[in-house]
């Protein structure tokens, strides 16, 4: 890159050069019509001699001996331990026992991605993807939340009161927030639903389907995982009938229905979690506001800080 302030470009060069080789031009009448130095003059026209106008650009300013750079026994090592154990260059640099910022350009240097870039469990780089349009692929996936019981649950009234939810008879028992979310605006679609059968996930299916056409969107792929509800012959009936293709994600890789994972975690963060709530019904009470605020004002930064709405067609002009 040339310097903002540098007299020359590759052009200038070659044309300081040749007055000097080619026309016969002394060192220093070049240099002052180029108002350049005298020393300058004379390193681009010994570079035109040896190399012709090829040698009129910049050359690298990496030395081309680096006698401290660290043993390659040691960058084996931090690679190594880099690929077994998935740790950063702190961490790195502990155990090899160099600093951490020569751990890091280590790992620039053998082009080893930002871990924030990796997939946790194998180490490999995430392959993100995203849809067209609006309806090609929705998401749709299952989270069971503990209900809270009247009067407060552990963030009320305490750690001791949240333990009746672990009580199958006679606890509050859980919510089952059933999710659909469209791949290309992350348009999501939410109902609390006393459970995960078969039925309840296809009528589910039905519900979500009318919602998304409401808004001018057609499913035509569902995106689930292996859950036994969705490979029962109900579910794939159901999105026969409505005309949707089933799609089930890989055995262990619910990273395969990420978006609608993140999606319940952004869901638990802001809403179920953001505050105490003295009961289940005052909790489902907010839901309706906060899954509108979600669809039609939450910037969303894997859309470049847009809302899910305004990548549905006309849809901002239908919501006030």
């Amino acid at each position: 890159m040339i310097h903002r302030n540098a007299p020359l470009t590759p052009t200038g060069r070659l044309r300081l050069a040749r007055c000097v080789v080619d026309d016969g031009w002394p060192l220093r009448r070049a240099a002052e019509r180029s108002q350049v130095s005298h020393t300058t003059a004379a390193r681009w026209a010994h570079r035109y001699r040896h190399h012709g106008a090829a040698g009129m650009t910049d050359r690298s300013s990496r030395p081309h001996h680096s006698p401290r750079r660290t043993p390659a026994c040691v960058q084996d090592q931090i690679l190594r331990m880099r690929r077994e154990h998935h740790i950063g260059p702190l961490r790195l640099a502990a155990r090899a026992a160099v600093a951490a910022s020569t751990a890091h350009r280590i790992l620039q240097r053998h082009g080893r991605p930002p871990l924030a870039t990796l997939d946790r469990a194998t180490g490999e780089p995430v392959r993100r993807y995203e849809r067209s349009q609006p309806g090609e692929l929705v998401h749709i996936d299952v989270k069971k939340l503990g209900r809270i019981p009247d009067g407060g649950g552990h963030k009320v009234l305490g750690r001791a009161a949240g333990r009746a939810n672990q009580d199958r008879r006679n606890g509050t028992g859980y919510a089952y927030l059933h999710t659909a979310l469209d791949d290309h605006s992350r348009l999501a679609y939410t109902e609390n639903l006393p459970d995960e059968k078969a039925a309840t996930c296809a009528a589910f299916l039905q519900r979500a389907t009318d919602w998304f056409a409401a808004r001018g969107v057609t499913v035509e792929r569902v995106l689930t995982d292996n859950a036994w509800a969705y490979t029962k012959n109900t579910w794939r009936d159901t999105c026969r009938d409505l005309g949707i293709s089933p799609r089930w994600t890989r055995p262990w890789r619910p990273q395969t229905n990420g978006k609608v994972e993140r999606f319940h975690r952004t869901l638990l963060d802001e809403w179920a979690y953001q505050q105490p709530y003295t009961s289940e019904a005052e909790r489902q009470a907010a839901f309706p506001d906060w899954l509108d605020w979600y669809n039609y004002h939450r910037p969303h930064t894997g859309i470049s800080g847009h809302t899910p709405a305004s990548r549905v067609t006309n849809l901002p002009e239908q919501h006030t």
